[in-house]
């Protein structure tokens, strides 16, 4: 896997507040932003497809990327 989704999650509690891109299951976004490790993934097919919103400079990093 070359890449995952990754979410940061609301402060004090277990929501998702957004999605980010995290290369090969890191914990610092694509976007720069540091994410718990223990945060919530899902896999990088998913993106596009979440009740959350998705992190905008990660979306455009992630696409440059991968084909």
């Amino acid at each position: 896997m070359e890449h995952e989704m990754r979410a940061e999650i609301h402060p004090g509690s277990s929501r998702v507040k957004i999605w980010h891109m995290v290369r090969k299951t890191g914990s610092v976004a694509m976007c720069g932003r540091e994410l718990e490790a223990g945060s919530p993934t899902r896999s990088d097919e998913a993106w596009g497809s979440t009740e959350e919103p998705f992190c905008h400079s990660c979306g455009a990093m992630y696409l440059r990327e991968v084909p």
